[in-house]
């Protein structure tokens, strides 16, 4: 027990201590707490910020409408204006994030698809002070240009999964099927395909995405040549549907299986029109790339801990398609 006397002047000085404390944090601390605050809330109101997102969609590609509204509901949670712009030419990307360096956006988002004419305006934004995250491609390079964090599924896992998959339901010839040369993903997902496929015959050709009725044309042409084809895998969901028609074209038997989804795939996954689709869940891509630029810039927050968050590869097919389909109805997966 405290001897009289003693107990008010330990008291008076617990109380001078909090005072110090609370002076000494009426600033940092009040920040803090502000910004943790924000964090926990459903809605943002911290200050405005804007995000450059960028990526190498291609026109016409409905993979991307899916990323982008990914990004849109973190954006719109985050109070962030969102900048979206995109094109499938690594140069004429370069040149996108370059505006946006001369626009002073706070963050940056993009795909690295084609990471050498990347690489330097990626390396002119982290020199300018603005924090750059990589999504959806660019899994081996995202580090290597600086980026600060990374969201997207590993393709050549994805890809090697696919070829072991194909291997174990017996098919014996399988042709990959790029929609654009040079992408380091697409080539990924082949190359894991002939890795995994390692019972038959592997064979690759490349379409032009940009040009639907060449995508038709152009496989149909390649499965009458060779009737030895017994599995197609598309690398994209609006490739995959044309990739049906082609079959019925060329009076083949092959059967199609893809990667990515849209609102058509699960009709037709149901009706085994499409074997099995592999999900990169392209959603969750665009909305974590936004949300990582929001922590980092409010709370300092790096996610992955130097190492790429995974949102895939998962297996979609006729036992689990109902668990995906209402949400690819709404246009999410």
């Amino acid at each position: 027990m405290l001897k009289s006397g003693k107990a008010p002047l330990a008291a008076a000085l617990a109380v001078g201590l909090a005072l110090t404390v609370a002076a000494c944090s009426s600033t940092g601390g009040k920040k803090a707490a502000e910004s943790a605050n924000q964090i926990a809330a459903g809605k943002a109101s911290t200050p405005r910020m804007t995000v450059a997102f960028i990526t190498h969609q291609a026109p016409g590609d409905t993979f991307w409408d899916i990323v982008r509204k990914g990004a849109e509901a973190a954006a719109a949670k985050d109070n962030v204006t969102l900048k979206y712009a995109a094109d499938p030419d690594g140069g004429a990307q370069a040149n996108l994030i370059q505006n946006a360096i001369d626009s002073k956006v706070d963050g940056i988002a993009t795909t690295l698809s084609h990471p050498d004419p990347l690489t330097p305006a990626v390396k002119k934004a982290i020199a300018a002070g603005i924090p750059v995250v990589a999504l959806n491609s660019g899994i081996d390079d995202w580090q290597k240009v600086g980026a600060m964090e990374y969201f997207g599924s590993d393709e050549s896992l994805a890809g090697e999964s696919a070829g072991k998959r194909a291997a174990a339901e017996g098919y014996k010839h399988v042709l990959c099927i790029p929609q654009e040369q040079g992408s380091v993903a697409l080539e990924a997902r082949c190359n894991g395909v002939a890795r995994g496929f390692t019972t038959g015959k592997t064979d690759k050709i490349y379409v032009n995405g940009v040009d639907m009725p060449s995508v038709r044309s152009t496989i149909a042409a390649k499965l009458k040549q060779d009737k030895t084809i017994d599995l197609v895998i598309m690398l994209g969901a609006p490739f995959a549907l044309t990739a049906i028609q082609s079959v019925q074209d060329a009076g083949s038997s092959a059967k199609v299986a893809t990667f990515d989804s849209n609102p058509q795939i699960p009709t037709a996954i149901k009706s085994g029109q499409i074997q099995w689709m592999i999900d990169q869940q392209p959603f969750l891509q665009g909305y974590l790339a936004v949300d990582s630029l929001w922590l980092f810039k409010v709370n300092g927050n790096v996610i992955g801990g130097g190492k790429a968050v995974p949102t895939g590869p998962y297996f979609v097919d006729k036992t689990n398609i109902d668990a995906v389909a209402k949400y690819a109805a709404g246009g999410t997966r």
